[in-house]
């Protein structure tokens, strides 16, 4: 990437200007839940925009989480070693006030792996000047803007196709095996069974093992990454939920989505689990959760589980009963013994729903007609047509990125009201950042290590 120092016959890279207080910012933003899909295709494209624009611009890409959430993400931070990327490089969204920068008119954003802002991010819209995604398009929500979108397995695959096609010759080892180890991982080791890798992955996959053949085996990476992505040991059952959740809200409730992972029967046996959910929700502003844990079984095959924790009696009812009379698709629910009456567990008989597909679900029962008491008590309709269709967009894998949910099509940027990583002063100023991106250009000790591995 960046580190690479000029190849010898290169032309010697022109020197990187001194911060001035006018210059304008282009910032490559990942999606919230920036899984490993999302951080790479930041990454990469960014790498991509900096070596193909003639002027002297600067394309930073930011992390949209927290830096102090980058631990929750195992995968992400197993990669970044394996790659050999120091985390100090890496810019977060609490480390940059996108929205002072936009003021000041300093500010182009390019959305990568989403297309839709949350609500309090709104006003960042129309500093939007392009949009690569690989989910079905929101038409009410996309910015009017560039936009590319193709409903490919991994949004790095559009990222790799775009480097291939446009600019080959920037192609290193380094960006290479981040998105081939990406791809894999997205597209679940490319297997035909599964079926989310797309005609398209399996070309990109093979145009960059063609191209650099001591890329590691697909099988090898992907179990690495999965065994990463997987690992909750050591982390607090706040944590844990904290890893990989979403939200939807509607009629004066809003429900917490978390994928576990681990098996039921191990998350319900956790010393104080009543305790940590009473507070996991009641700090984060909750009235219900619903944890769907993901474990695997003798085959490795998915096994899904559901725990509905709720105190609210009304709201906690009418969830159950949504998710209980789903069928589009059917989830084949059977009761679980569970420990408390506020905590309703489930084995789930279809381990093809995945947590994408509850989202619409429980955003349709949550728009029904309110009733007394927190969240609405009317019984839920049916999933209709929309939610039928989200479901069945992608066919089912274990990529964190399939988990995201199809209505809307952005990972919990159009689910969320407001955006928590907008919280906290910015540690960063622009000219910090454009600091960080010189000392990135000048680590010619770093740069000399990568060109061996």
């Amino acid at each position: 990437m960046s580190l690479r120092p000029p190849e010898p016959g290169e032309p010697p890279r022109p020197p990187s200007p001194s911060p001035q207080a006018s210059r304008p910012l282009h910032v490559v933003l990942g999606n919230e839940a920036c899984d490993l899909d999302s951080m790479v295709s930041a990454l990469t494209l960014a790498f991509y925009l900096s070596k193909t624009t003639e002027t002297e611009e600067v394309f930073v890409p930011v992390l949209n989480i927290k830096r102090s959430e980058l631990p929750l993400r195992g995968d992400n931070i197993f990669f970044l070693q394996k790659i050999h990327i120091p985390e100090s490089l890496l810019i977060f969204r609490d480390e940059i006030d996108l929205h002072a920068l936009h003021q000041a008119g300093r500010l182009t954003l390019v959305l990568v792996d989403h297309h839709v802002l949350p609500r309090s991010d709104a006003a960042l819209e129309e500093a939007v000047a392009e949009v690569l995604d690989h989910r079905p398009i929101e038409q009410r929500h996309c910015p009017p803007c560039q936009v590319a979108v193709e409903l490919v397995g991994s949004c790095a695959t559009l990222v790799a196709e775009r480097i291939l096609q446009g600019a080959p010759e920037i192609l290193d080892r380094q960006v290479a095996a981040l998105l081939h180890g990406t791809i894999v991982l997205d597209c679940v080791n490319m297997d035909p069974k599964v079926g989310k890798a797309t005609p398209k992955d399996h070309k990109y996959v093979e145009k960059l093992e063609a191209l650099f053949p001591d890329l590691p085996p697909r099988g090898d990476i992907f179990q690495s990454l999965q065994t990463a992505k997987f690992d909750v040991s050591g982390l607090t059952t706040e944590q844990m939920l904290r890893k990989d959740q979403k939200s939807v809200s509607g009629q004066g409730a809003t429900v917490a989505i978390s994928a576990i992972y681990t098996d039921l029967e191990a998350f319900l046996q956790r010393p104080g689990l009543v305790a940590d959910l009473h507070a996991f929700c009641q700090t984060l502003g909750f009235d219900a959760l619903v944890a769907m844990t993901i474990s695997f079984n003798s085959h490795n095959e998915p096994v899904r589980q559901l725990a509905v924790f709720c105190p609210h009696a009304a709201l906690r009812v009418m969830i159950c009963g949504a998710l209980e009379r789903c069928h589009s698709p059917s989830l084949k629910l059977t009761p679980a013994p569970s420990v408390h009456p506020s905590l309703h567990a489930y084995h789930q008989g279809n381990s093809q729903a995945s947590r994408k597909k509850l989202l619409p679900v429980l955003q349709e029962a949550l728009s029904a007609d309110p009733g007394p008491g927190p969240g609405p008590s009317a019984q839920p309709a049916a999933a209709g047509p929309e939610a039928d269709r989200a479901g069945s967009s992608l066919v089912s894998g274990l990529s964190q990125d399939e988990e995201e949910p199809a209505l809307p099509p952005t990972p919990m940027n159009s689910l969320v009201d407001e955006c928590p990583l907008a919280q906290g002063l910015p540690k960063l100023s622009a000219e910090a950042v454009f600091e960080k991106c010189r000392q990135i250009s000048l680590s010619q000790s770093a740069a000399a290590s990568l060109a061996k591995k």
